[in-house]
């Protein structure tokens, strides 16, 4: 017997807005399969208003309510019965991120939670991710985001240390964060690798998703650090005009994609890592994911 469930997820990040709708199908005597449906992605730079001003402004507000409208009816249109929307760094900085989150319950009836970078790092590793963690190997897990970047060292196929750091397109675009922060990260990553020999990165976030869809590899071949920074030398040396016109890059894509690869270039460099896999994780499969275990 196979049974059906439709699940959707909302990720709030501090670059875009993402609505990922699943199938989750479930079979006697299979594993569980997680099907995209759909994924609905609105460039609302929020983070342009978080980290710079410190709240949200009221063109985003009403930008957002309109969108959790459509997000709304789509659910209805696809029979979503289970949905759960998540806001990270952007919503959790800006001091009227709580007050927008009500408004949005109260206008497009969406209720949001707000979550710290643990719980963002929690959510993502309950994705897939263990599909690609061999028990053999060390890896490095990075996220990027717009505010921050989350970090996750594996060893034999468990946790070793994470931690997220204050660090991230949006606010390096804006010229927010300090040789303090990147000096801190560079500790952190040499202190909990030094003691393994072959460290192979993990990256996930739309950035990465990108350039690894434009070098036209397969899904389990990884990318060299030398092949990521030629791509970071090249998209360097062209305009913004050039990126979206040449590369067919979205226009909230084409600037905070060069600040997106200078952290995992660093993460590779610190951690002596030679090559980086991209698997299609990111945090709306790890939502659907956890709202399936029942761990949200």
């Amino acid at each position: 017997m196979i049974t059906i469930k439709k699940y959707a997820a909302i990720d709030i990040g501090s670059n875009a807005m993402r609505m990922l709708i699943s199938n989750i199908v479930e079979q006697e005597g299979k594993e569980t399969q997680f099907n995209k449906s759909a994924l609905i992605r609105v460039p609302i730079r929020l983070g342009q208003d978080a980290f710079t001003v410190g709240e949200i402004s009221e063109e985003n507000i009403d930008r957002m309510i309109d969108a959790m409208k459509a997000f709304k009816l789509l659910m209805k249109v696809y029979k979503v019965e289970k949905y759960k929307a998540c806001a990270t760094s952007a919503m959790r900085e800006a001091y009227n991120g709580k007050e927008v989150a009500n408004t949005i319950l109260e206008k497009a009836e969406i209720e949001i939670d707000i979550i710290d970078g643990k719980n963002e790092a929690a959510i993502i590793a309950s994705s897939d991710l263990h599909h690609f963690i061999k028990t053999d190997q060390t890896y490095l897990y990075v996220d990027v985001g717009g505010g921050s970047t989350e970090f996750s060292l594996f060893d034999n196929g468990k946790m070793i240390a994470s931690k997220s750091f204050k660090n991230g397109t949006v606010r390096l675009l804006n010229n927010m964060v300090n040789d303090v922060v990147w000096e801190e990260i560079e500790k952190w990553i040499k202190l909990h690798t030094a003691e393994y020999e072959n460290v192979i990165l993990i990256g996930s976030g739309g950035n990465i998703n990108k350039i690894f869809k434009l070098s036209g590899k397969m899904q389990d071949q990884p990318l060299s650090y030398m092949y990521l920074n030629s791509q970071y030398q090249y998209l360097n040396s062209l305009t913004y005009e050039q990126r979206i016109a040449e590369m067919g890059l979205n226009t909230d894509r084409a600037d905070v994609i060069i600040p997106a690869i200078r952290i995992y270039l660093n993460a590779m460099k610190w951690s002596r890592a030679t090559k980086i896999y991209v698997p299609k994780i990111g945090l709306s499969d790890g939502i659907v994911k956890a709202m399936y275990q029942g761990i949200i």
